[in-house]
């Protein structure tokens, strides 16, 4: 397995995304951006918690013998210890994060996506295969819409955006809304994962939204151009054409979005011989 990744803020203070390889792994991480005038039951915050949940699943995707759902549980487990004494875990408003992982396991490959990343698998003969959670876009649509509206990075679009991340996260993780990393390891269960054979694998890419945005959002390339872009010129290119793109319509009037430009994270993977 060969990986070469990429990772800019967007706007914000911070970049909460992540990303961690290893030999045979990687996993790309989207951390949920909370609103300043919104409470925060963690006095760590969102960097802190996608730094150490990457941290523990890059670590645990190497023991073979452990499904990825199985490494989500025990990481998520592992940094609730690190909360105790110090955050009310109990409220709604602790850090959480998207996951894509992939790992390379014997004659296999083995794959877990949870909330709005993105994997993109070239399968050769077969085609490409994408897979994402897209459930969070199947809530509050009434605050969606309203979050939508632009002009971006006006104190009224700003409104909208926190009134939405409000209804969000009583949604979170539970019957009904959508799924996340955060402080309860059963989310893992709600995973989506798979095995591929590893021959069937020519090249992958896993993509945090403000990474993926030029096919999903934007319309702008396909996920077959995606991958030729991030095999002949690396990920740095994929997140400069994005800033391009978004800096050619600030304001979100061609492409509504919550912010002018998302933090955006890729890992482009290559398995066995160069893609030719």
């Amino acid at each position: 397995m060969q990986v070469s990744i990429a990772s800019a803020q967007g706007v914000g203070n911070a970049n909460e995304d992540g990303v961690f390889v290893s030999p045979t792994g990687a996993v790309v991480l989207d951390g949920l951006s909370a609103p300043s005038d919104l409470p925060m039951g963690c006095v760590h915050g969102t960097p802190w918690f996608v730094r150490q949940l990457g941290t523990r699943l890059i670590n645990l995707i190497g023991d073979n013998t452990m499904a990825l759902r199985e490494t989500l549980r025990t990481a998520i487990a592992e940094v609730n210890d690190l909360h105790r004494g110090t955050c009310a875990l109990e409220q709604e408003a602790v850090p959480a994060s998207t996951i894509a992982m992939i790992r390379e396991r014997d004659a296999v490959v083995d794959y877990l996506v949870l909330s709005d990343n993105v994997l993109v698998l070239d399968l050769g003969n077969e085609g490409i295969q994408t897979v994402a959670d897209k459930r969070v876009e199947e809530v509050a649509g009434e605050e969606m819409r309203a979050a939508l509206q632009g002009p971006t990075g006006t104190p009224e679009h700003a409104a909208r955006v926190s009134a939405l991340v409000a209804v969000q996260r009583r949604l979170r993780n539970g019957p009904g809304g959508y799924w996340v990393a955060a402080t309860d390891p059963a989310a893992a269960d709600e995973a989506i994962t798979g095995t591929i054979e590893l021959a069937k694998v020519r090249q992958a890419a896993l993509l945090t939204d403000g990474a993926s945005r030029l096919v999903d959002s934007f319309g702008a390339l396909t996920w077959g151009q995606l991958l030729d872009l991030l095999r002949a010129e690396g990920p740095a290119a994929l997140i400069a054409r994005t800033r391009e793109a978004e800096l050619a319509d600030p304001l979100g009037e061609r492409w509504p979005r919550f912010k002018q430009s998302d933090d955006a994270t890729a890992a482009y993977v290559r398995i066995g011989q160069p893609v030719p």
